[in-house]
């Protein structure tokens, strides 16, 4: 482990030795996600509807009186 300002630093690689400028990470940031698409106005903008059922839960499975009977009493 390396000493820093008198205390023990276990991170060898957690800051680097030289840094990058706002125009190279936006070079950077260009290479590897493209040119961004164009930004939508205000008047552009529509309130989203959820029309289907929500898909990030499971359906519930079984009634609830098959649960009172995997379950038992108080449970």
């Amino acid at each position: 482990m390396r000493r820093v300002d008198g205390r023990t630093h276990n991170a060898g690689m957690s800051e680097p030795a030289e840094s990058f400028t706002d125009e190279e990470y936006a070079f950077l940031r260009h290479v590897r996600f493209g040119e961004l698409p164009p930004r939508v106005g205000p008047d552009e903008r529509v309130e989203f509807t959820e029309t289907e059922p929500r898909r990030d839960r499971p359906e519930p499975a079984g009634s609830p009186d098959e649960w009172n009977l995997r379950l038992g009493p108080g449970g």
